[in-house]
């Protein structure tokens, strides 16, 4: 008998390798499945994952693909047009076999932008399969996002920087709007080795972030109301080491309490008793404390540079003004996802800048105050 919850989603993914691989190299960083993987943790349980490539040509990718228990699929080179047909083609057709054959695997990823895949993302959607794309921004075919019922760009998933992108991080760090370290940070950083209770402040810390992040991709990817077993069923899928014990909590609605009362969530009576239901506050005073830090910190760098400052290394000068910030910990994934919430609610305004593939941030020059 299965120990598995039968509304759990079942995922499988089938990547194209050379297409999504080639993609990436374009773009300047090398393909990585850690990023996909956390983000497809939101959606359901991922129960089978196969990669198609003539693999002597992706030696350097193979490891980290093993290491995600990725199934190896090889299509041996002959030449380009008879290989590419080949991958796609055994592709298509395990994807076919196993939709016909598992109904229990209600969910297909096809990591691809080749618009080849079009006639079986319809086909997987005629047999009431739920199919998500994945894909690089720019190297995607039109034609093959609207096809599917949800599409990501690879290229925008959080932890995923392309070296330009990773370049002007680094260059900003130390650049002009760098403030001295806070005194609680030149006091921590001159304690030697820290405390346990230190070390336990910190990994709950973390533990928080990780648990509004989850929360927050568990609202975007399902409708209705999170409940706090699903929610520790997404958190176990990202590490199936997770253990609420690991932290000092009896149960994992102690460690949701916990939370509540730290003002990361709130929680609500739920269908089953000890199942709470799980939300973000409605009042968030530390969430409006981030957008003022971010927009002081804009208005700052303004004076500064005498011009608009870049997103990239934003987040990095941020820290230096306040060392505990994180976007994660208001259940954003990423911290352009937190700028445009801050823009949505008019504590700054952004311009994308398609010369320079970079966002702008600036303040009014009526709301900046002087730092």
């Amino acid at each position: 008998m299965s120990t598995h919850d039968s509304t759990e989603e079942r995922l499988a993914v089938f990547l194209d390798f050379e297409n999504v691989a080639i993609g990436s190299r374009d773009l300047g960083f090398q393909f990585e499945m850690a990023p996909l993987l956390d983000a497809l943790a939101d959606r359901g349980r991922i129960v089978v994952k196969r990669a198609y490539a003539d693999w002597n040509l992706f030696r350097d990718h193979r490891r980290g693909l093993v290491d995600s228990n990725v199934e190896l699929i090889e299509i041996p080179q002959r030449s380009d047009s008879v290989r590419k047909n080949a991958a796609d083609i055994k592709m298509a057709v395990d994807a076919m076999e196993l939709a016909l054959g598992r109904d229990f695997i209600g969910t297909y990823v096809i990591v691809s932008g080749d618009s080849d895949f079009t006639p079986l993302v319809n086909k997987l959607r005629e047999l009431d399969r739920r199919v998500i794309g994945v894909g690089l921004r720019g190297s995607t075919a039109n034609i093959l996002p609207p096809s599917c019922d949800e599409f990501i760009f690879y290229d925008r998933l959080e932890s995923v920087q392309t070296k330009k992108q990773a370049e002007r991080r680094d260059t900003s760090k130390g650049g002009p709007g760098a403030s001295p370290k806070s005194k609680g940070s030149s006091k921590r950083s001159s304690a030697k080795g820290g405390s346990a209770e230190a070390k336990s402040k910190e990994d709950l810390s973390t533990l928080a972030r990780t648990v509004t992040r989850t929360l927050s991709g568990l609202q975007r990817s399902q409708s209705g109301s999170v409940l706090g077993s699903n929610l520790k069923r997404a958190l176990l899928r990202k590490d199936p080491t997770f253990d609420e014990a690991d932290y000092g909590f009896r149960a994992f609605t102690e460690l949701l309490r916990h939370l509540e009362s730290e003002g990361h969530i709130s929680l609500n009576e739920g269908s089953a008793p000890g199942d709470p239901e799980v939300d973000f506050p409605k009042k968030g005073k530390k969430e409006e404390e981030a957008f003022e830090l971010l927009r002081d910190t804009v208005a700052h760098l303004m004076k500064e540079l005498g011009g608009d400052p870049p997103l990239s290394g934003l987040k990095d000068l941020l820290r230096k003004r306040d060392d505990g910030f994180s976007e994660k910990e208001f259940g954003f994934s990423g911290f352009l996802q937190f700028c445009k919430a801050a823009s949505a609610r008019d504590y700054v305004n952004m311009d994308w800048e398609e010369e320079d593939q970079e966002y702008y941030l600036w303040v009014p020059e009526a709301d900046a105050k002087s730092d």
